[in-house]
């Protein structure tokens, strides 16, 4: 995505900018689509809730991304979920626009904004579990593949949850292959918690 400019500038997925009613701001494409893919299953239709969801591009620009949605800008009701290692960020960002002070987790949770524990894909293969997660992985070819890459040295005494994790990061494009792929497979009693959340808070 290019850097925002303006308000008028910016385009993001689903909803009209100028229209929207809510704005989820989440880290990356991959996460974008687990959230999207969620509304469809749960029933809901982003585009005509005017709700869009905007992959940032990483965690370092969430401050531009807030100053443009934020209090001091456009004003729409904000919702997003970040890795943990990014938490810092999000949580000062928010402070410095005027949405707390000294915000906690559960401060942060009560603005819109949800961490996962690792990543989202940590939390959608604990979820699933690994042989589900195998059987997604299967689904798309790619599990002769997964077993040649359980036999690395550096794969070596991991689970199979966290090689899964680190398989669906090593091409370009496989977080963005299986994020939806994961999404579809979960049992709806038991989606991952910060993206259960961040979904029911717009």
């Amino acid at each position: 995505m290019n850097t925002p400019t303006s308000a008028h500038t910016l385009e993001v997925p689903g909803a009209s900018l100028r229209n929207a009613r809510a704005v989820v701001l989440v880290e990356g494409i991959s996460d974008q689509l687990a959230v999207e893919a969620l509304a469809r299953r749960r029933g809901r239709n982003l585009d005509s809730e005017r709700i869009s969801i905007v992959p940032i591009g990483g965690a370092t620009t969430i401050g531009r991304f807030l100053d443009l949605f934020g209090p001091q800008g456009l004003d729409v009701k904000l919702a997003g979920v970040c890795d943990a290692a990014e938490e810092g960020a999000f949580k000062r960002h928010l402070e410095r626009v005027g949405l707390g002070s000294n915000l906690t987790r559960g401060d942060m949770e009560s603005l819109g904004f949800f961490v996962c524990v690792a990543d989202l894909e940590d939390e959608l293969i604990r979820s699933l579990g690994a042989a589900v997660v195998e059987q997604v992985v299967d689904s798309q070819g790619e599990l002769a593949s997964f077993r040649v890459f359980q036999k690395q040295p550096a794969q070596q005494g991991r689970t199979n949850e966290a090689q899964l994790r680190r398989f669906m990061g090593t091409r370009g494009g496989r977080k963005i292959q299986y994020a939806p792929l994961l999404v579809d497979a979960l049992d709806l009693a038991q989606v991952p918690r910060p993206l259960d959340r961040v979904l029911a808070h717009v």
